[in-house]
């Protein structure tokens, strides 16, 4: 996997004004960055991770097969700009991790046998009281 700034050349940005409160900054400054990205015109992985990709993040993907992430978080366009490329770069990563496959295991005689003693000790305990009448 390669960095963000790998797929720089993939990636657009686009500003606009951020939402909120925030005074004349806000009405003045495109601060909030939008990262778009096609995933199926990357050229930095291949078929069977943008497969992955896309089925992990199919959801978030529109139609056009578009990631669209944006940041508002700061006043600057471009700490925003790095907030969403490593957002970006995050996602990526999280999207190509395969999970370990579960090795299915029984639980020991011992653990067995003392389950089976606790849970006759209960309904003996529970007959005995029945018993009082």
């Amino acid at each position: 996997m390669k960095e963000a700034a790998a797929f720089l050349p993939e990636i657009t940005f686009q500003t606009s004004r951020a939402s909120g409160p925030g005074g004349q900054n806000v009405n003045k400054v495109e601060s909030r960055v939008e990262l778009r990205w096609h995933l199926a015109n990357s050229a930095l992985l291949s078929d069977t991770q943008k497969q992955l990709i896309g089925e992990k993040l199919g959801g978030q993907l529109t139609a056009e097969g578009l990631l669209l992430l944006t940041a508002q978080d700061d006043r600057s366009q471009l700490r925003n700009k790095e907030i969403v490329l490593a957002r970006f770069h995050a996602l990526l990563l999280k999207s190509l991790r395969r999970p370990k496959p579960r090795k299915a295991t029984k639980p020991s005689k011992s653990a067995v046998r003392k389950r089976l003693e606790g849970k006759k000790m209960q309904g003996e305990k529970k007959a005995s009281r029945r018993r009082l009448e």
